[in-house]
């Protein structure tokens, strides 16, 4: 009994968090607002807080993964069945990114640290104009050193010290600058925010080597990092698939909190019973009142003939009658 009442606690919890509202709008509004959505290519930061010692070589690599896999993106996004039309936008993202951007905060929201991205209203204003879009979505890869609890390959050893990651952010805005919905998300029911990568990794190995449990914290290497970035999902049945396996879990992410049941959101208002006007015909000419038909009086009925009285046989007689016609 306390197995099936935990069972249906949990199945209510699950209903209750999809159908939650991750916009920063009425999820209707959302829906009736924004049909053709135009998804800026993945832009990089390169001004943000990335302290790899190369760079430049970081940042080419982030730019080719980025071109790689973010058709993946706009392919879940479509998968939704959400829009009429999602258009991956053509352009230098670094060109887009200068236009519109206007300025960064780095943000410690509910104990998730992430930057926080402003946008110059009129420029992207006209630039949703020019593209014919409801709204544009734009995401972008920076840099932020944030102190965290790295753990040894094998658990068996912790080091807490200030790393460098690189994080993805995303936004959807409309023409007026409004953030309809933003990632991190913070109107989920229980607050969630990976990284994209840790650039750097305490060495467990040097430590242990030197005797010491204080381990130095270095960079990965930028081949590392590519295969880190580069690693395959696997199915079921532990077999690699073509699908990346960081990228794919940030845009699963995104995408899941993006979602929503359109027959959920369609509020049908009850139909309004109106009053039937009385139909107005011609008025039509007075008819002559129609003579009542008199009554006919029922025809009088012959009196029933009497039955005839049954003859009664001659009485003979002495007297003679006389034959008619004769003289006595």
């Amino acid at each position: 009994m306390k197995k099936l009442l935990l069972i249906c606690i949990v199945s209510a919890a699950l209903i209750a968090g999809c159908s939650r509202n991750h916009f920063n709008v009425p999820t209707e509004t959302f829906a009736d607002s924004v049909r053709v959505l135009g998804v800026v290519p993945i832009i990089v930061d390169t001004n943000s807080d990335i302290r790899h010692p190369q760079k430049e070589q970081l940042i080419g690599l982030l730019t080719e993964l980025n071109r790689k896999y973010e058709p993946q993106l706009v392919r879940n996004l479509k998968a939704t069945g959400n829009f009429y039309t999602i258009a991956l936008l053509d352009g230098e993202p670094q060109d887009i990114f200068g236009r519109l951007y206007s300025r960064r905060e780095r943000r410690d929201d509910a104990a998730i640290v992430y930057n926080k991205y402003f946008w110059k209203n009129e420029e992207l204003r006209s630039y949703i104009q020019k593209n014919n879009l409801d709204a544009l979505m734009l995401i972008v890869v920076s840099g932020l050193t944030k102190s965290d609890k790295v753990v040894s390959v094998a658990q068996m050893k912790s080091m807490t010290s200030d790393y460098n990651y690189l994080i993805m952010t995303a936004q959807v805005v409309d023409a007026n600058g409004t953030v309809l919905w933003e990632y991190p998300n913070f109107r989920q029911r229980i607050l969630s925010f990976e990284s994209l990568i840790n650039l750097e990794y305490p060495d467990f190995s040097e430590a242990d080597a030197n005797l010491t449990s204080s381990a130095n914290v270095k960079f990965k290497t930028i081949d590392g990092i590519r295969r880190t970035l580069e690693l395959k999902r696997k199915d079921l049945l532990l077999r690699e698939t073509q699908e990346p396996e960081i990228y794919g879990k940030q845009f699963d992410d995104m995408v899941s909190l993006l979602k929503y049941d359109p027959d959920k959101e369609k509020k049908t208002p009850a139909p309004v019973a109106e009053t039937p006007k009385p139909v107005q015909t011609a008025p039509q000419p007075a008819k002559a009142p129609e003579a009542t038909p008199a009554a006919v009086a029922p025809a009088p009925q012959a009196p029933a003939a009497p039955a005839p009285a049954a003859e009664k046989p001659a009485v003979p007689s002495d007297e003679i009658v006389p034959a008619k016609g004769s003289t006595l």
